[in-house]
């Protein structure tokens, strides 16, 4: 069994956000092997959090962002479960990288199921059209407008855009680690994006 030293747990807590007694287990479990151990809780949180999913958001904040220049603005509802929670200053920054997500990409609906029904039939029949124009087989078509679905949704619906700061998750799965960190169900409630120029605001939730 491997010597875990309390410098090997503070980094695998680092990497996790998880607990230490917690990552001291999982470095014993792997023989001190750091990335099987962050691999096991970023699994084992995950799992936490799906159980968490539906459950009463109560709480929460509202964080207004505001762009340097005053000509572009942000207001995003972040709800969690307690008061407790909502304080911390992990639920805050995650509600600023959200509120920095739709200033940058400006999303218009929180999932894909929000897009109304007429908007995504005409794209989908567009991209239908699209693909037979480009020549490509009947038996295909499907598939090839399913995935480009798929790209129109990444630029509306905020969950499933990749964040900004880091690329290889969604603003969905983003919000999913902070539920496996901080124990408690967060969604987001509302957003609305005002830019000078643009009309009105997108409020979405």
């Amino acid at each position: 069994m491997a010597n875990v030293t309390a410098k090997m747990v503070k980094e695998l807590r680092e990497m996790t956000g998880v607990g230490p007694l917690d990552c001291k287990n999982a470095l014993v479990q792997f023989d001190g092997d750091m990335a099987k151990a962050a691999d096991f809780l970023r699994e084992k949180g995950l799992a936490k959090a799906a159980k968490k999913v539906g459950r009463a958001t109560n709480e929460g904040i509202v964080y207004a962002y505001v762009h340097h220049n005053d000509r572009l603005g942000v207001l995003v509802e972040l709800n969690c479960e307690t008061d407790f929670v909502a304080n911390t200053e992990q639920f805050r920054n995650l509600a600023k990288d959200i509120a920095l997500q739709i200033a940058n990409l400006g999303a218009q609906y929180l999932t894909r199921e929000d897009v109304p029904s007429a908007i995504v039939d005409a794209e989908r029949d567009l991209q239908r059209r699209r693909a037979l124009d480009e020549g490509k087989p009947e038996n295909v078509v499907d598939k090839i407008v399913d995935g480009r679905m798929d790209k129109f949704y990444e630029e509306l619906a905020l969950l499933e855009q990749a964040f900004i700061k880091d690329d290889s998750m969604t603003i969905g799965e983003m919000i999913t680690a902070a539920i496996a960190e901080l124990g408690e169900n967060i969604t987001v409630g509302r957003f609305s994006r005002i830019a000078v120029g643009e009309g009105g605001a997108e409020d979405e939730g």
